[in-house]
């Protein structure tokens, strides 16, 4: 294999790890704000819920989540699903899983909010929606931008689980490639690939948290 044709075969990975990155991203961080309501709740069977639901997503490992996700049509409801299902499988297993994260996060940044600004808000004839984003919310994603970027680190490496449904994301074919070449140069390019990806997220992340700083 020419080195121009593996390197086009580690871009085609690149790309399917970026999408992976950013569709979890995309779904998880939105439920994962409508879980943290769902842990809040004053609805006690709500709150049992999505406390379980939360318990199991971060007490099992992620690669045995996707490996459900992809199966249990089958082995629950005799379903045959295509192979494109594949990726469909990879990111509803990281939404589901990252979502569970960032639910917590979210929630102790909601919880950390001095109650006084929610009865102030109240006084000065705020509804609860508007007190909420308004008042809550951005001082929220502010003091739980640091731990949202590490799992936005997480991610990044995480996305190489998705050879466990054999979806061709970068780490996948960077195996394949050295094990039919005999070289460890593909895996030595994936990992540089995967430095450079949390280099541009860690910096990113730490431009907006200057930009959103208090102190700016």
């Amino acid at each position: 294999m020419s080195t121009m044709s593996m390197i086009g075969q580690l871009a085609s990975g690149m790309l399917a790890t970026c999408e992976i990155f950013v569709l979890t991203l995309v779904f998880s961080l939105p439920l994962g704000l409508l879980v943290a309501f769902g842990r809040m709740s004053k609805i006690k069977p709500v709150q049992l819920i999505t406390k379980i639901y939360i318990s199991i997503m971060r007490g099992t490992p992620l690669m045995l989540q996707l490996l459900v996700v992809y199966f249990g049509p089958y082995y629950l409801f005799g379903m045959r699903l295509s192979t494109s299902y594949r990726f469909t499988a990879t990111i509803i297993g990281f939404a589901v899983n990252y979502a569970a994260y960032f639910a917590e996060i979210y929630r102790s940044g909601i919880q950390s909010i001095p109650e006084g600004q929610r009865e102030a808000a109240k006084v000065l004839g705020y509804t609860k929606n508007q007190t909420f984003f308004k008042i809550i919310f951005p001082q929220m994603v502010k003091r739980v931008l640091p731990s949202v970027t590490n799992e936005v680190i997480t991610l990044v490496k995480d996305t190489s689980l998705a050879f466990v449904l054999a979806y061709a994301e970068m780490f996948t074919i960077a195996k394949q490639i050295a094990a039919a070449q005999t070289t460890m140069m593909p895996l030595f390019v994936a990992g540089l690939f995967y430095y450079i990806f949390n280099l541009i997220v860690a910096v990113g992340m730490e431009y907006l948290e200057k930009r959103m700083s208090y102190y700016q």
